[in-house]
């Protein structure tokens, strides 16, 4: 059942719209307030810079309140078809009662209870919610669901000091580094490690015992891993969840008279990483039966793409 809902999302990314929302909640006081801000304006610059499609959106300082970020899901409830992709980032403060967890607002904060329930609504198939806030692992049971991917930056609502991790987050939407596999497309999947590894390399390097510690969660009833390992389950959505493209890829994915062949390039690529994780489960030579078709064909791809 997870192998056809992967192939399902993979089927579905291509010819997709994608519908992005990041919102800087409220920072209490002016170095927080700076902080949050400018995270929040970076990620939301580099989306745009990158000619994704689709819209962008940017909630901020007096605008970032519940009744415009509802205002905005609820937009995307009604645009979102379920080919496309939705993406919400939330950067700032974050509470959690034992119960819920809130996101911390001017004027009323909103929780994940609330939040789920728009999020709920909107059909995309594809769906990320970052939450990068202090407490943020106390969203996790209200926001999990089936092929949405889920990421925090605290591995439960205790840990109430406030993160760093947007920060480095936005650094991997910038950083060639983070694209690990050379693909010129960075994945959820590698935004999560990059920012996770620098997040553990900043408390190393200032010596301070680490206050947050970012967890991922893509199969819609789990409790977030820090470390997620696609061949054993986990990290398997966020793996072919493009972000963002740059370079030569950015450029055939805008270019008209390219794009059908690129999204093709990048629908066998997919196919052949959902492949490898099935790998285990399939007889030896139906595998390389499998892959070897998909390579030649990949190959094929890539020549008339470079002509």
């Amino acid at each position: 059942m997870r192998l056809l809902q992967l192939l399902l999302a993979l089927a579905l990314s291509v010819n997709a719209a994608s519908h992005y929302v990041t919102v800087a909640g409220l920072g209490g006081e002016p170095d927080y307030e700076q902080r949050f801000s400018a995270w929040a304006r970076s990620i939301d610059q580099v989306l745009r810079q990158s000619q994704i499609g689709g819209k962008v959106h940017l909630l901020i300082g007096s605008d970032a309140t519940r009744e415009k970020l509802r205002a905005r899901l609820e937009e995307a409830a009604a645009d979102c078809g379920p080919a496309d992709a939705f993406v919400l980032m939330l950067v700032g403060h974050g509470s959690f009662d034992g119960v819920d967890y809130k996101f911390n607002l001017p004027g009323p904060d909103i929780s994940a209870s609330e939040l789920a329930g728009y999020l709920n609504r909107i059909r995309a198939a594809r769906q990320l919610v970052a939450v990068m806030t202090s407490s943020s692992g106390g969203a996790i049971e209200a926001l999990r669901r089936e092929n949405r991917i889920l990421v925090t930056a605290t591995k439960s609502g205790t840990e109430k000091n406030a993160t760093i991790f947007a920060r480095y987050w936005a650094d991997a939407l910038r950083d060639p580094s983070s694209d690990t596999d050379k693909n010129q497309a960075i994945t959820v999947l590698e935004a999560f490690r990059y920012a996770s590894q620098k997040t553990a390399a900043f408390y190393e390097s200032q010596k301070r015992l680490a206050t947050e510690h970012p967890l991922i969660e893509d199969t819609g009833r789990g409790e977030g891993v820090r470390n997620p390992s696609p061949e054993e389950g986990s990290g398997r959505l966020a793996a072919v969840f493009t972000l963002l493209r740059f370079g030569a890829a950015q450029q055939q994915a805008n270019d008209p008279a390219k794009r059908k062949l690129f999204e093709r390039k990048e629908e066998l690529e997919q196919q052949i990483d959902a492949l490898k994780y099935q790998k285990a489960a399939m007889r030896s030579d139906e595998y390389k039966k499998q892959l070897t078709a998909l390579l030649l064909e990949l190959a094929r791809t890539e020549e008339e793409l470079e002509k």
